[in-house]
C-alpha cells in the first residue's frame, strides 16, 4: 500500500524571484552539496593540518587526537536535535541557522583562537572552539539530507543523495589541499578565515535559493516505510531496524577517520615522509570517495540492494585495511596505497546508507532518521581520534590498522537484511 503524508514544517516562501518546478530540485541538491562542501572542508580538512597544528599549539599526539576529535564530538551530541528540529521548522531555516553561525564563530576564531608572537592559545580554548564548530555545523548534515529526500522521489533518491554525501570527500578534498598549505605558510588566522567564508558563501545560496517543493512527496518507497506514516520522533529512534544500521554505520567510519586523522601522522613519524605524501593519500581517499559514492547510489538505486552493498563494504574494507596493516614495514609507496584504498573504501557506502536509513523512517522524519545516522557516525569520529594513540602506545601502527578495519567486519551482522526491492 502506497503511504502519502505531509511534511510537518510550513513550507518557507521563496524569496522574490525564485522559480517554482521540478527543475529545481537540481538547484536544492546544488546547495545542499555547496553547504555540505564548506562544513566538510573544516572537518575533515583540519585533521590534515595535524602536524603543523600540533607544532604551532604545542600540542602532544594525545592532546592533538582530543582537539581534532572535538568537531566530530560536537556534531555527535548535536545531531538528533538539530534533526528533530530540521522536521519541526523545516530545513530552510535550520541550514541558514547553522551556516551563518558556524561561518561567525570561525571568524572569530580567525581573530582570537590563533598562535601568535604573544602566545599560544591553550589547548582547552582550541579544543571548546571546535566542539562549538562541531555543534554548529551538524546543522547542515540533517537538513541538507531532508531537502534532498523531499525533493527527489524513490528510484532517484539513492543517486541524489549520494551526490550530496560526495559532498563530504569534495570538500574535504579541498580542505586537504588548500588547509595544510595555508596553515604552513598563511597560519591558522587564514586557515579559519577561509572556512569562515565558504560557510557564509553558501548561506547566501541558501537564502536566495532553498525552499521546500511546491507539493512535497513524502512517500519513500512503493510498499511504504518501516517506521509508520506520522510516528513520533521518539519511535524513530526506538525503531530497532533503524538503530542497527545507525550503529552499523558507526563502525563503517572508524577506518575513514582512522586515515583522515591519522595517516598524515603516521606517514610523517613512521615512514619518513613530508607533507606532500599524506596529502597526496588523503586527496585520492577523498576524491575517489565522491566518485564512488556518486556510483554507489545509481547502482543501488538500479538494483534495490542498499543494504546488501553495506554489508560488501563491511567486508572489502576491512580487508583493505588489514593489507595495509601487513605493509606498515613495507615501502612507503605501498602502505599509503593501502590506506588510500581502505580510505575510498570507507568513503564509498555513506550516501547508499544515509538514504536506506531516511527511507526506513520515512520523510515526514527524515531528519530525525539522519540525525541518528549523524550522531553514530561522529561518535565514531570523536571516538576513533581519541582512542587509536591510547592503542597505539600500548601495541604498533599496523594494530592500528587492523582494529580499524576490523571494526567494519563488525557492522556486517548488524546492518538489516535484505529488503524488498524499492525500499531497501
Amino acid at each position: 500500500m502506497r503511504h502519502t503524508t505531509t511534511i510537518t514544517a510550513e513550507p518557507d516562501a521563496p524569496p522574490a524571484g525564485t522559480t517554482t518546478g521540478s527543475r529545481h530540485r537540481w538547484v536544492v541538491l546544488g546547495i545542499g552539496v555547496a553547504a555540505q562542501a564548506s562544513f566538510s572542508a573544516a572537518f575533515s580538512g583540519i585533521p590534515v593540518t595535524g602536524p603543523t597544528m600540533q607544532s604551532e599549539y604545542h600540542l602532544s599526539t594525545h592532546a592533538l587526537g582530543l582537539v581534532l576529535g572535538c568537531i566530530a564530538l560536537g556534531i555527535a551530541v548535536s545531531e538528533v536535535g538539530w534533526g528533530v528540529a530540521t522536521d519541526k521548522y523545516g530545513e530552510r531555516k535550520i541550514l541558514l541557522t547553522g551556516l551563518i553561525s558556524t561561518g561567525l564563530l570561525l571568524a572569530l576564531m580567525a581573530a582570537a583562537v590563533v598562535p601568535t608572537s604573544a602566545g599560544v592559545p591553550s589547548t582547552v580554548l582550541l579544543g571548546v572552539a571546535l566542539l562549538v564548530v562541531g555543534i554548529l555545523g551538524g546543522s547542515v548534515n540533517g537538513s541538507s539530507g531532508r531537502a534532498v529526500m523531499a525533493w527527489f522521489k524513490d528510484g532517484q533518491r539513492g543517486f541524489a543523495m549520494s551526490i550530496r554525501q560526495t559532498a563530504i570527500p569534495a570538500g574535504g578534498a579541498i580542505g586537504t589541499a588548500l588547509l595544510p598549505w595555508l596553515a604552513s605558510t598563511a597560519g591558522f588566522r587564514a586557515v579559519y578565515a577561509v572556512l569562515a567564508a565558504f560557510c557564509l558563501v553558501s548561506a547566501a545560496a541558501t537564502w536566495r535559493w532553498m525552499r521546500q517543493p511546491p507539493e512535497a512527496e513524502t512517500t519513500p518507497s512503493a510498499t511504504g516505510p518501516v517506521v509508520p506514516v506520522g510516528a513520533s520522533a521518539r519511535a524513530v529512534l526506538g525503531d530497532r531496524q533503524v538503530l542497527r544500521l545507525a550503529i552499523a554505520s558507526g563502525l563503517l567510519t572508524v577506518p575513514q577517520f582512522a586515515i583522515l586523522t591519522f595517516a598524515a601522522v603516521f606517514l610523517h613519524d613512521a615512514k619518513g615522509a613530508g607533507i606532500g605524501v599524506a596529502a597526496a593519500t588523503i586527496l585520492v581517499v577523498q576524491v575517489g570517495g565522491a566518485a564512488a559514492r556518486v556510483w554507489s547510489g545509481r547502482y543501488t538505486d538500479k538494483h534495490g540492494n542498499r543494504r546488501a552493498y553495506v554489508k560488501f563494504i563491511g567486508v572489502a574494507t576491512a580487508l583493505a585495511m588489514v593489507v595495509a596493516a601487513s605493509l606498515v614495514h613495507a615501502p612507503t609507496v605501498l602502505v599509503a596505497a593501502a590506506l588510500a584504498v581502505g580510505g575510498l573504501l570507507a568513503n564509498a557506502w555513506h550516501g547508499v546508507a544515509y538514504t536506506e536509513i531516511a527511507t526506513m523512517a520515512g520523510t515526514e522524519r527524515a531528519g530525525t532518521a539522519l540525525g541518528l545516522e549523524n550522531t553514530t557516525v561522529f561518535a565514531a569520529a570523536f571516538l576513533t581520534p581519541v582512542l587509536l594513540p591510547v592503542l597505539l602506545t600500548a601495541s604498533s601502527w599496523g594494530v592500528v590498522w587492523a582494529v580499524a578495519g576490523l571494526c567494519t567486519l563488525a557492522a556486517v551482522p548488524l546492518t538489516p537484511g535484505a529488503a524488498t526491492k524499492g525500499t531497501s
